[in-house]
C-alpha cells in the first residue's frame, strides 16, 4: 500500500470536512491509502500552544509523514486570502525536509474553505501551492472534465476543492463539493500511484 497524506488545519470543522472526503477519493484508488494529519494552533508569538497529543482526531504532523508519502493534499482555511498560521507556522519549519528532497517529484493539491462566496479561496489556494514548488512538487489541479466544477453554486476551483462554510461555519458541504473533494483525492492518488510505480 502507498500512502497519501492528508495534512489540514481546521479551526470550526470545514476543511476537516473536506480533508475527510478528500480520503475517501483516495481509497477509491486501488492500492492507495490516506494518512490523515494535522497541525496544532499557534499563539500569537507563534509556537504551538496545545498538548503533543491531540485530545480527538488524526495525530499531529511529523516530518516523517512528509518522507514517508507518495502525496501530498494540504488544507487550510482562509484567512484574508491566505492560508491559516498553524498550517504557515508548520511549514515555515520544514528547511531540513527541503534540504533533504523529501518532497521533491511527489504530486500534491490543495483544499480550502471560507465563510463567505468570495472570501478569498482562489488567493488562499494559490498561496499554499507556493511552497509545493518550492519542495520540487508536482501540483495538481482539478480539471474541468469534473461536472461538478461547472455545476457547483458554492466551493470547487480548478485551484482544488473548496467549501463555503456559512457565516457561522457550519454548513455541511455541498454535494458538488463533496463530489469535487473525492475527485481531487482520487486523481492525486491516481498520479501518486502511477509515480510510485515508475520510481
Amino acid at each position: 500500500m502507498h500512502e497519501i497524506l492528508v495534512l489540514y488545519y481546521s479551526h470550526r470543522g470545514s476543511v476537516r470536512a473536506l480533508a475527510e472526503h478528500i480520503a475517501a477519493g483516495i481509497h477509491q484508488v486501488p492500492g492507495a491509502v490516506a494518512r490523515v494529519r494535522t497541525v496544532p494552533r499557534v499563539s500569537a508569538v507563534c509556537e504551538a500552544v496545545e498538548d503533543d497529543i491531540p485530545a480527538s482526531g488524526p495525530p499531529y504532523v511529523e516530518v516523517a509523514d512528509l518522507e514517508e508519502c507518495v502525496g501530498l493534499a494540504l488544507g487550510s482555511p482562509t484567512r484574508f486570502g491566505n492560508m491559516a498560521a498553524p498550517m504557515k507556522y508548520f511549514l515555515d519549519g520544514l528547511a531540513g525536509a527541503w534540504l533533504n528532497g523529501a518532497l521533491e517529484g511527489k504530486p500534491g493539491c490543495v483544499f480550502t474553505s471560507s465563510s463567505s462566496l468570495h472570501g478569498g479561496q482562489e488567493s488562499t489556494l494559490l498561496s499554499m501551492m507556493l511552497p509545493l514548488f518550492h519542495h520540487g512538487m508536482l501540483v495538481l489541479g482539478l480539471p474541468f472534465s469534473e461536472p461538478a466544477l461547472g455545476e457547483t453554486r458554492s466551493g470547487g476551483t480548478p485551484y482544488g476543492a473548496s467549501h463555503v462554510s456559512g457565516s457561522e461555519g457550519d454548513s455541511a458541504p455541498s454535494a458538488e463539493e463533496i463530489a469535487l473533494a473525492q475527485a481531487q483525492g482520487r486523481r492525486l492518488a491516481e498520479v501518486a500511484m502511477r509515480l510510485a510505480g515508475s520510481r
